[in-house]
């Protein structure tokens, strides 16, 4: 049996499919995964084992673009439509079954379909889902239509404009290949039925159960690296760090790394410093401050005092799941809903987009308490582990069928 995992987007949008991958494994499914076409995900899924298939530009190069993009976004919808029916569709050859995630998957589903096996589109977010629960994410230059009455409203406007962005494109074509057109791009990839990988405690669907969604929990990729040296003898040597990072996202603030390591250190706290695909300069070395590069997180939150990110599923899981406090500095809208709930368990703060000194010194200050600690640790517990394996066993029962 063979599956293929498609994603386009960042770090966060790709490596839920490797920890998919080695559970597919496990049970004696293949995978086979079509992913963008950057150095860092080439090496995560050679690391373990799984043939990677790239396909559309750069992520990278997209989001360190500097000044207005090249290309619209009509432009970036046709071109990954035609990647769809290009380079995926090819990887699909041989395939008992086809998994999409990340970016909408436009032309994903007419792959399965040609071929004539399942296919399943998997959300990382339950307010990314058509639902009476949650309104759409606002888009650039698209806001929430005035006077829309409920949630559905706002979705299906929302997937009036998708449409407009990919239909064309996409019933180009499925003609081309022989399929009849679809009249709601949004809906028929995310089909009738979707699953949602995300945890039950930090990203819950609404009034659970839901015959239409299926809630796995989050796909994780464990992570039994040993810590470099140079940080491994950073932690031994005094009190727990607080981890500032950012990502791979430009912040709307540059210098939102320096601001953050000066309030940590204001407080008495060391620091450790990620550096991502985005500019960190400006950030002063010494002995109670660290850089480091691509690392285990999920072992260094572990021995985090406390963790400042901008609140991408996958940190925000690994914090929990660590027990670590968090400060929430979001960018995204989805950002801004994972630095919610962080807040409203109270095992951190959600704060401004564009921090400043005093905003991320309290922030910090409330996090770096005996009260939130507590609550972080015992979150911990809550947390799922096992998504990945449910959503393997759900796919290989699929392929079964």
């Amino acid at each position: 049996m063979r599956a293929l995992l498609v994603s386009y987007g960042s770090r966060g949008d790709v490596q839920p499919l490797a920890g998919l991958a080695l559970r597919l494994r496990d049970l004696g499914v293949e995978a086979r995964v079509c992913a963008p076409p950057d150095e860092e995900f080439a090496a995560l899924f050679a690391g373990i084992g799984v043939p990677l298939v790239p396909f559309g530009p750069s992520v990278r190069g997209l989001v360190t673009r500097k000044g207005p993009p090249a290309d619209s976004a009509a432009a970036l919808a046709a071109e990954m439509v035609a990647a769809h029916f290009g380079p995926v569709a090819a990887a699909a050859e041989g395939c008992d079954a086809v998994l999409a995630a990340g970016m909408l998957p436009a032309g994903v589903r007419s792959v399965a379909e040609k071929r004539g096996v399942p296919y399943v589109y998997a959300c990382y977010h339950p307010f990314s889902l058509p639902s009476p629960h949650y309104p759409p994410l606002p888009r650039a230059g698209r806001p929430h239509p005035a006077g829309a009455a409920d949630n559905r409203s706002l979705w299906d406007a929302d997937a009036a404009i998708m449409h407009g962005l990919y239909g064309a494109p996409l019933n180009a074509h499925r003609s081309a290949a022989g399929l009849p057109p679809v009249d709601d791009v949004c809906r028929h990839a995310y089909t009738g039925r979707p699953w949602l990988a995300a945890d039950p405690v930090l990203g819950p669907w609404g009034e659970l159960p839901d015959p239409d969604v299926v809630q796995t929990g989050a796909w994780v990729l464990p992570d039994d690296r040993p810590l470099p040296p140079e940080l491994a003898a950073f932690l031994d040597a005094g009190t727990p760090p607080v981890y500032v990072g950012f990502g791979s996202m430009p912040m709307s603030t540059p210098d939102a790394t320096r601001t953050a390591v000066e309030a940590a250190r204001a407080l008495g706290r060391r620091v450790v410093v990620s550096s991502g695909w985005a500019d960190r300069d400006g950030v002063a070395a010494g002995d109670d401050c660290l850089a480091v590069g691509e690392t285990n997180l999920q072992a260094l939150f572990g021995r985090a005092a406390a963790v400042v990110h901008r609140g991408g599923a996958g940190t925000t899981w690994t914090a929990a799941r660590a027990g670590a406090p968090q400060v929430v500095v979001p960018q995204l809208t989805d950002e801004r809903w994972w630095a919610a709930q962080v807040a409203e368990l109270g095992i951190g703060a959600a704060e401004d987009p564009a921090p400043t000194f005093a905003s991320l010194s309290a922030a910090l200050g409330k996090v770096l308490t005996p009260g939130t600690a507590a609550r972080a640790k015992a979150a911990a517990d809550t947390v799922r582990t096992d998504g990945a394996a449910v959503a393997a066993r759900l796919l290989r029962d699929l392929i079964g069928t």
